[in-house]
């Protein structure tokens, strides 16, 4: 059922190629949208329940009084009351009182005629609800339904789960959703209070009190218990879309990560950036994709040619073919470079074939950016090599690291690191990883590091001894998530939260929840791939370490095959597809008079060019990907393994910049081990690269010719990393008393004058041991005299 609809509402390959996507890479989706997410299809009915629930106590002010008509002290006196009722000791009561908040966080729909008033009224509630200590009473109700074990064994015990069977769960995470999403949001019109209450909320949940742990390890803690099979009936959608937004409320979005390194920058006395990584990416135009001989009705080349590179040994089958593809889709997808005609071929015939007053039109409408997008960078180590090549070449010996000293070498060459140096860049992680070494070389003369107790240090310490677990968590559900994968019957119940109690027995029943279920999976893939991101990059921030940590265990998980796994399929198809039933989204499906669903009105679904949601997705796990590989030889080495390089290739047709550009990074990372045939045949895919990514001097990766492409380095590139993040977890948050270095006491009086229990029989033995330790052990005074 979901397959045949999945591939009803899938639009065909090739329909974004015309023109370049209207989508505006942010933080997240707009806010209507966000909490529309937060329901899948089949909650509908609990949406009437809330309101009932509400209503009930409500009416008990007599009268028809109405929500939107008091005054706030009114307000305040019946968020009090129902948080009152929470206290009871009957489950039935106390679930009844959490629905009625839970409307309150709604919106009080039933009162309103506009989707817009909906979202004013739920944006009041939620910051009422907050003053009147509402997210600290949900937190506790959250941690007795977490250690419920009742409901633990009772789950494991039915053979299937269903919605029913996490109904506290999802009505206490809706709530605190609700709160953090709306008071996340920042708007001009906000009043003073409403800000200091947002910062103090930020406060709570980043750095508890009394020595708890931050709200979102104990999200972390669901997640890991849900995917080792101990509480199978959590709601694990809405899990992972708190503690996403929990995380980029606490640790900070997009722009606030960029205002940070600007300011980490200054307090490490290094110059500003140069340009607003952000903007650029915004202003970036969309390059026309590389086209295929299949595309372009010319006949395909039967003749496999015999690839002489030094990676023929890695030219194995690939392994995440799927055996069900068919026809031309599984023609490209075995070896598009060895059955298709190259790009520069068919460019060239495509000049020769066209007059020449066509060549002139075609010039005109060319686009000619006025220049390179980024500025050009250099790293210490790339001068190093540069100097260390010409001084080898000129005066036959290297002087190491000294990168100042140009004597005996030709004017051309001081030219150049000259040039050098002016593109110079030096990032915080080099400046930390410098003044680890220090740390680790003098650790008694440095002393105890100051560390700036950040929410990302906050965070970092409260997961360090169960990172691993989390990781292979959070791939495990992305795994369970992607469109690509296939169901078995051991793998994890992602869909435990949505199936309801008694299954579809029509056909447009059917269709509704095949699109919930595609829809479900979707989001989940949104939230754990934007939760990830956020980690890697506050974690890169605070210390290089922490990041490099998060990041060795996602790709000892097996990261990197998942991600190419999941755009090894029709991508297009994904970001285009219209898994959503506009007339079913919060909160227009609560304001208006809902119309008949026919099987017309399903298949039609929205009127978007492509969906945010999985542009979104895509652009995240590629930016990941981009973080796991960047300058480490070994991990490029698995892109190449895994031949990455078609599947990366047929993301270009997505004519979208943002996303092309992360695509075109992780395709020049790995050109130099592709082999000449493969650039030769890839020349507009190459110019690309040139026209988007960022220029580092002296790279020739274009060429294949660095020194540091040696396969017998990567293993041991791994371990080194490995050890620097062990040492740098030991010495910082794994205080061992008996440590090397532990500090001694040498003060004479606060030795002598320290009382010491000794044992009751000692008075009895002290006299022989007096004997037998001090004057039965001669003296050597010449030796003491000689060695002091």
């Amino acid at each position: 059922m979901e397959g045949s609809c999945k591939g009803r509402r899938r639009e065909p390959e090739g329909s974004l190629d015309c023109s370049s996507l209207e989508f505006e890479y942010n933080d997240s989706d707009h806010l209507s949208a966000e909490l529309s997410e937060l329901y899948s299809y089949t909650e509908e009915p609990d949406l009437i329940l809330n309101r009932r629930c509400f209503e009930e106590r409500f009416r008990l002010q007599g009268g028809e009084v109405r929500w939107i008509t008091l005054d706030p002290a009114q307000h305040r006196t019946h968020v009090m009351r129902l948080l009152d009722e929470l206290e009871v000791v009957v489950r039935e009561k106390r679930l009844s009182a959490a629905r009625a908040i839970l409307y309150l966080a709604q919106g009080v729909f039933g009162e309103c005629e506009t989707e817009s008033d909906v979202l004013r009224w739920s944006r009041y509630n939620c910051f009422l609800l907050y003053q009147t200590g509402t997210f600290a009473v949900f937190l506790e109700l959250l941690n007795m339904e977490i250690a419920n074990s009742q409901a633990c064994s009772k789950a494991l015990r039915k053979p299937a789960l269903s919605l029913a069977d996490s109904t506290e769960l999802r009505v206490f995470l809706s709530v605190m959703y609700l709160l953090v999403e709306n008071i996340r949001q920042q708007l001009p019109e906000d009043d003073t209070e409403w800000k200091t209450q947002r910062e103090t909320f930020r406060s709570e949940l980043a750095f508890p009190c009394n020595g708890e742990e931050p709200f979102a390890h104990l999200l972390f803690t669901m997640v890991t218990k849900f995917c080792s099979g101990h509480s199978p009936h959590f709601p694990m959608k809405k899990v992972l879309l708190l503690l996403w937004k929990v995380l980029l409320f606490t640790l900070g979005g997009f722009s606030e990560v960029q205002s940070a390194k600007e300011q980490k920058r200054a307090e490490v006395g290094l110059p500003p950036l140069s340009e607003d990584c952000i903007q650029v990416v915004k202003n970036m135009k969309a390059t026309a994709p590389p086209s295929y001989g299949i595309e372009l009705g010319e006949p395909q080349k039967r003749g496999r040619r015999s690839r002489k590179d030094s990676l023929d040994l890695y030219n194995e089958k690939d392994p995440f073919k799927s055996e069900e593809s068919t026809g031309a889709e599984e023609e490209e997808t075995e070896d598009s470079e060895n059955m298709m005609d190259t790009e520069s071929d068919i460019q060239e015939r495509d000049l020769m074939s066209q007059p020449l007053s066509a060549l002139r039109s075609n010039m005109e409408r060319v686009y000619f950016p006025k220049g390179l997008p980024w500025a050009p960078k250099v790293r210490q180590k790339d001068i190093e090599d540069f100097l260390e090549m010409s001084r080898n070449k000129f005066i036959g010996f290297t002087l190491g690291h000294d990168i100042d000293t140009l004597v005996g070498l030709p004017r051309p060459i001081h030219e150049s690191v000259k040039t050098l140096k002016q593109h110079k860049y030096v990032s915080v992680a080099d400046i930390q990883i410098k003044k680890e070494e220090e740390l680790e070389k003098c650790p008694m003369s440095l002393g105890e590091e100051d560390v700036e107790e950040t929410a990302a240090e906050c965070l970092y310490k409260a997961m360090l001894y169960n990172i691993p677990q989390y990781m292979i968590a959070l791939l495990k559900i992305l795994l369970a998530a992607a469109p690509t994968s296939k169901a078995k019957t051991d793998s994890i119940n992602i869909l435990a939260d949505i199936l309801p109690e008694e299954m579809p027995v029509t056909v447009l029943q059917s269709m509704k929840l095949g699109i919930d279920v595609n829809r479900h999976k979707e989001i989940i893939v949104k939230s754990v791939s934007a939760l990830l991101l956020l980690l890697l990059k506050h974690f890169k921030l605070n210390h290089v370490y922490q990041f490099e940590y998060v990041s060795q265990h996602l790709v000892f998980a097996n990261c990197i095959p998942l991600i190419l796994k999941f755009f090894n399929q029709n991508i297009m198809s994904y970001i285009c597809a219209k898994n959503s039933i506009c007339l079913l989204d919060f909160p227009s499906c609560v304001v208006h008079e809902l119309p008949e669903l026919t099987a017309e009105s399903l298949e039609s679904g929205d009127n978007n060019q492509f969906c945010w949601r999985n542009l979104f997705s895509c652009i995240n796990l590629l930016r990941i990907l981009n973080k796991l590989t960047k300058w480490k030889h070994s991990r490029t080495m698995m892109l190449v393994v895994f031949k990455s390089a078609p599947i990366l290739k047929r993301a270009l047709k997505v004519k979208q910049a943002t996303m092309q550009l992360y695509v075109l990074k992780l395709l020049k990372l790995q050109t130099k081990y592709l082999g000449r045939q493969w650039r030769k045949s890839n020349m507009k895919t190459m110019s690309a690269i040139y026209q988007m990514v960022r220029h580092r001097m002296n790279d020739d990766w274009a060429y294949g010719n660095d020194i540091d492409a040696r396969p017998w380095d990567f293993q041991a590139e791994e371990c080194i990393l490995r050890g620097n993040i062990e040492s740098f977890n030991s010495r910082r948050y794994k205080k061992n008393p008996n440590w090397e270095f532990a500090p001694v006491d040498n003060c004479l009086q606060s030795v002598v004058g320290q009382n010491l229990e000794l044992p009751e029989d000692f008075h009895y033995t002290y006299e022989l041991w007096l004997e037998r330790e001090v004057f039965s052990n001669p003296i050597h005074w010449e030796d003491l005299l000689q060695s002091s």
